[in-house]
């Protein structure tokens, strides 16, 4: 990540999420400690990265406060980096950013899966590709709560009102790291869960957040195709489908060929080319 940052002498780098100050002090050694600040929504552990930052002789700015506000009184700066997930790029980063430079940070869906994403700043937002995959903790203002398994069934045992189907595609081979953040980009708004059993099968289970929509499928080894029972308005195995359908044709791209978007109107993530956006299954 921090060759992905780019920085050179002269640099002024704003981090997202201090932690034990190790890459701040990365940052600090290389570029000055005046030239590096670093946010800690954590006071003990911002306490725990100044007295590590000490220890090695460096003292960049560590400041407590929420990480998506960032930090104004210092702007703008070079680059930002944040080194804690998110799946919105909060604006004040791009504003308190400098026209052509750059912002990297892990980004992934609720789906699952995440990668690297490094975005240039222009006067509209900002954009660019993914550069490799990651697996960060989320930024605590963006976890999001989930509404328990009960909700969607209404105290119904299963299949309750859900209706019945078999399918060819494997619940298994939606599990990757990979295939999760495809997915996530076309079908927003849902996550999933795995109920397993001792046999070595296992319930693959995806909700979305309206409350009413609910998938299960029913993975059993040797097996060449799998019950699948669906309810509500969305039709969340079958978009499950067509997302993964959709990576497929397009030659089952790696992170790297993926990018991001943001702009005031919201993100948009993109194939090869920002003229080429991922479609939203709906």
């Amino acid at each position: 990540m921090l060759a992905d940052l780019g920085v050179e002498d002269g640099t002024r780098a704003l981090e997202i999420g201090t932690g034990t100050g190790w890459n701040s002090a990365l940052l600090a050694h290389r570029l000055g400690v005046e030239n590096v600040v670093s946010i800690e929504f954590d006071a003990e552990i911002a306490k725990g990265a100044r007295e590590n930052h000490r220890e090695a002789g460096l003292s960049p700015l560590v400041v407590v406060r929420d990480g998506r506000l960032g930090h104004p009184e210092g702007a703008p700066f070079d680059r930002v980096q944040a080194t804690c997930s998110i799946g919105e790029v909060p604006r004040a980063w791009i504003e308190q950013t400098l026209i052509g430079g750059l912002i990297v940070a892990p980004w992934g869906t609720p789906y699952g899966g995440e990668a690297i994403v490094r975005l240039t700043v222009d006067a509209d937002g900002a954009s660019g590709p993914f550069t490799r995959s990651s697996a960060f903790m989320r930024l605590r203002q963006q976890r999001s709560g989930r509404l328990p398994h009960d909700t969607y069934l209404k105290g119904q045992a299963w299949p309750a009102d859900g209706d019945r189907s078999r399918a060819s595609l494997s619940p298994a081979a939606v599990g990757g790291w990979l295939t999760q953040f495809v997915i996530g980009l076309q079908m927003t708004e849902a996550f999933w869960t795995v109920e397993r059993y001792d046999d070595g099968s296992y319930t693959l289970w995806t909700y979305s957040d309206d409350g009413r929509s609910w998938a299960s499928a029913d993975y059993e080894p040797g097996a060449e195709s799998f019950e699948v029972v669906q309810a509500g308005p969305r039709r969340l195995w079958d978009a499950t489908e067509a997302a993964h359908a959709w990576w497929d044709a397009q030659g089952r791209p790696d992170f790297e060929r993926f990018g991001l978007t943001v702009s005031r109107e919201g993100q948009r993530a993109w194939l090869d080319s920002p003229d080429n956006p991922v479609p939203v299954v709906r």
